[in-house]
């Protein structure tokens, strides 16, 4: 029998449909994923694609892993379209986090670190999210900085279009998980590392997040410490002395890395809470503004639900405080400059 070759014109439709690029209605889709066209869906890139790249032969997957419908649990991986998923407070206050969610490089974590924050931060926070749907390294891609253009992407847009969301440009912080978290301070020690060209107006504006947020992050890729995973994910098996040490983040903080949120459970087995003692001595010895908080159980990856009978469950709140004194000393610094 003959095969059917489908014309590259039809191809490319198909492509554009799976990953989310041409309109449609308004309403959730089978895999929990606001539709694609939908308010609460923004495409990071005016084309579907970064600029030079191409789209993985494998097509965009997520995983449901909970079998409690009350308590999802999906991750995404294989993404070559990447895209945020907006949750709105009913009354804004202004400012705003970019959620990066961790994963270990291997793939991005939507509920755990994502949706389950809603209650705590849009809810009662009055903070409007921006949950980051990133490429990943590892899937046949090379470019190991597509992460980090995806996240410095995502921040310009979220302040060119402040205005459409009731959001401060000037109140637009980076909250990042694990691996994520690694990548939230890629971004803010980094956010003006040219990782791809411009492409349009929004990249004219700054991809400095006003502050950050790391939450048992994975910061070291030299020592005892190391997330083994995360670093292979992005540096390769063999990585040099260079590499690793370019991609361990204490040692890339600078005068003006963003104020910084610190939180670790010291009994965490999977990235150990060096890492975030590590970063806050740099930051300590560069002059940021730093605060951490360690809990003597959490684990790993607890994000808001792992934490029932633990102090640890106290972070949502000690963040939220954190963030209204962000804002405080933000808007002190803007009077005294009137």
């Amino acid at each position: 029998m003959q095969r059917r070759i489908l014309p590259k014109s039809l191809c490319h439709l198909l492509f554009m449909l799976v990953a989310g690029f041409l309109p449609a209605a308004a309403s959730a889709v089978p895999d929990g994923e606001p539709a694609p066209g939908s308010a609460e869906r923004i495409a990071l890139w005016p084309q579907g694609l970064a600029p030079g790249d191409k789209p993985l032969s494998q097509p965009q997957r997520i995983v449901e892993r909970s079998e409690d419908p009350a308590l999802p649990d999906r991750f995404i991986d294989h993404v070559s379209a990447p895209y945020l998923v907006v949750y709105r407070p009913a009354k804004a206050n202004g400012d705003a986090l970019l959620v990066i969610p961790g994963g270990g490089y291997q793939r991005v974590v939507l509920d755990k670190e994502g949706s389950a924050l809603v209650p705590a931060f849009v809810d009662q926070g009055g903070i409007t999210l921006f949950v980051l749907r990133y490429r990943l390294p590892g899937e046949g891609r090379t470019d190991r900085e597509a992460s980090l253009a995806d996240a410095q992407r995502a921040l310009r847009l979220i302040r060119h279009r402040a205005a459409n969301w009731n959001v401060d440009p000037k109140r637009l912080g980076v909250m990042g998980f694990s691996a994520g978290g690694h990548l939230a301070a890629r971004l803010g020690t980094g956010f003006d590392h040219p990782v791809y060209p411009a492409t349009d107006a929004i990249d004219g504006e700054s991809a400095r997040p006003d502050f950050q947020l790391l939450i048992y992050p994975v910061i070291d890729m030299i020592g005892s410490d190391a997330h083994a995973g995360s670093r292979e994910r992005l540096l390769g098996v063999d990585p040099s002395p260079e590499l690793l040490q370019r991609y361990s983040l204490q040692m890339q903080v600078r005068p003006d890395t963003p104020s910084t949120f610190l939180l670790h459970a010291a009994d965490d087995q999977v990235v150990p809470v060096g890492n975030s003692l590590l970063l806050y001595q740099s930051l300590q010895r560069v002059g940021i503004s730093s605060e951490m908080h360690l809990f003597p159980q959490g684990g790993h990856g607890f994000g808001t639900r792992g934490t029932a009978g633990l102090t640890t469950a106290a972070w949502p709140r000690l963040a939220l405080d954190w963030i209204a004194s962000q804002r405080a000393t933000s808007i002190g610094t803007r009077g005294q400059a009137q």
